[in-house]
């Protein structure tokens, strides 16, 4: 079988001028307009991308990601200090983790068009990788480390700042700020004096993307079963359904 060669087009299906006119969309979308491209390409470049073009200059986004995975967090946590002074140490904790969980990343990076403008490596694409939670949190945290190198802390504040407040909103309206484990784990000491235990059961696809399976259990009996990207959030997934299914069955009593 003739092996498929990589072209510009193999990036999202357009050429370099269609491309181009997606980054201006995209700078317009977050508010700033960067004095050097090639930040904003670096960011938007999944390693797949890399090892496909070897001789592509402008690198891959994993530096910048780990740049932004800081900032995201400084920002967050400096926001809900500020917004919340009536919060404790422990509650400002589990909002600022909600607020920055992968999938919730992720959305931001949809809200603001970054599926669109990331330059993934063919065999990455075909399999799904434009719409990956953890592609797309990386891309996002590293736009945000190649805003902050770009145009300082102050700017990447403004930025992310108004992205995160709706979520902020929405985890405290859900009480999601408290994690699925740890309201799991409440239920179960007040209502049966037992703690919850998880088991991950199966494992799924290639090493790179991998989905897990985990059960939760109270004693020998399974609450909930749920998957996920990691082992943790596949956890998290499980004791949500248990969370669901002990909620309804005290409703219906």
């Amino acid at each position: 079988m003739r092996r498929r060669e990589a072209s510009s087009t193999d990036v999202a299906g357009f050429g370099d001028h269609e491309l181009e006119a997606l980054l201006v969309g995209l700078q317009q979308e977050l508010g700033y307009r960067f004095r050097d491209p090639d930040l904003l390409r670096r960011a938007l470049t999944h390693p797949s991308y890399v090892a496909e073009h070897p001789y592509d200059r402008v690198g891959d986004n994993q530096r910048l990601e780990f740049l932004g995975d800081s900032v995201v967090d400084f920002v967050a946590a400096a926001w809900v200090f500020r917004q919340y002074p009536e919060f404790d140490e422990g509650r400002l904790t589990r909002l600022r983790i909600a607020m920055v969980r992968t999938e919730t990343l992720a959305q931001l990076a949809r809200q603001v068009g970054i599926p669109a403008v990331l330059r993934l490596g063919y065999g990455e694409e075909e399999m799904g990788g434009r719409d990956r939670d953890t592609n797309l949190c990386d891309a996002f945290e590293a736009v945000v480390g190649a805003v902050y190198l770009d145009g300082g802390p102050v700017v990447a504040s403004r930025i992310i700042e108004p992205l995160l407040a709706p979520v902020a909103e929405s985890t405290l309206a859900l009480s999601a700020d408290r994690d699925a484990k740890s309201r799991l784990q409440e239920w179960s000491q007040a209502e049966l004096g037992i703690l919850p235990s998880y088991r991950i059961v199966d494992e799924m696809g290639p090493d790179h993307a991998k989905t897990f399976v985990a059960e939760v259990l109270l004693g020998d009996e399974v609450l909930g079963a749920g998957t996920g990207t990691s082992k943790q959030a596949a956890q998290q997934a499980a004791a949500q359904t248990a969370l669901d299914s002990c909620t309804s069955e005290a409703a219906e009593m």
